[in-house]
């Protein structure tokens, strides 16, 4: 990262900067602009240890948000990303900074106005991304012990699908319509088994992963062996299961407009009916 010159100083924690390479760009950091002077060089050691973002509309999303935002959650906002980059070991994709930073803000005037918005996915959020949810556990624990404002489990949620889009580089869009792809897949299973799924259960977990890995290998087209044997010994013994498998993958299918490996099916099954022979 080369030198960057201080074009302008917008608060304590933002400066808009030119660089050699990248042109304008926006330098995020906790008091990085306390004291600084339009024209001064940024040296690259301090560089390394900022946020830069290069996108110009998320400069421009960014910088809109700072007059609503006080200096305060600001900075325990910046810190909190840093901790997200430390603890992920990651690149994280810069919309963080503008997705976040917009979250956060809005959850906190919620609260101050009584308000708490409930998170339906919140179980399905725990068990899909647990090093996420840990991470934003530990976010919001940054945010109460910097600012004394308490935010309910449900946030823990939300900040785990904002951190999981950022370390996976996937749009929130996509990581919300994989959770509610999963809720969904979840409702046909007890519907189908006239049950209500324990969600603490071990089972429970395990069907999720599994399912949330199944999305993720048909979006990346991953082909499955399949283990012929087995599919035909499932598809007599456990027909019910295999059935079942198989409208849950036309759903997948339907739901994210790619074609699903036989072979998912056999792996489905066998999750199903390990759930199943629990609740006879």
């Amino acid at each position: 990262m080369a030198n960057v010159q201080i074009k302008k100083t917008l608060n304590n924690n933002v400066l808009i900067g030119q660089h050699a390479n990248l042109g304008e760009v926006v330098l995020i950091g906790k008091g990085i602009g306390f004291s600084r002077k339009t024209g001064e060089l940024i040296d690259e050691t301090a560089v390394e240890k900022l946020f830069v973002l290069t996108n110009e509309k998320e400069q421009q999303n960014y910088i809109k948000l700072l007059p609503f935002l006080d200096n305060d959650l600001l900075e325990v906002i910046i810190s909190a990303i840093e901790l997200i980059k430390r603890r992920t070991k990651s690149k994280l994709n810069e919309h963080i900074h503008v997705a976040l930073t917009d979250h956060l803000m809005f959850a906190v005037t919620r609260l101050s106005k009584g308000m708490e918005l409930k998170n339906p996915f919140l179980i399905e959020t725990k068990t899909l991304y647990p090093l996420e949810f840990e991470v934003a556990r530990e976010v919001v624990e940054l945010i109460e012990s910097k600012t004394g404002i308490h935010l309910p489990e449900g946030e823990i949620g939300f900040i785990a699908l904002h951190i999981h889009s950022a370390v996976m580089n996937k749009n929130l869009s996509e990581v919300n319509q994989h959770s509610q792809l999963v809720t969904h897949l979840l409702d046909l299973v007890e519907e189908q088994f006239k049950i209500k799924i324990d969600k603490e259960s071990i089972d429970y977990m395990r069907l999720v992963r599994h399912l949330r890995f199944t999305i993720e290998r048909v979006n990346r087209n991953e082909k499955v062996e399949e283990p012929e044997k087995i599919a035909d010994l499932l598809k007599e013994e456990y027909p019910l299961c295999y059935n079942l498998s198989w409208k849950l993958i036309k759903v997948m299918q339907q739901t994210l407009k790619k074609p699903v490996f036989d072979a998912e099916a056999v792996y489905l099954t066998m999750h199903l009916q390990r759930l199943q022979k629990k609740i006879k």
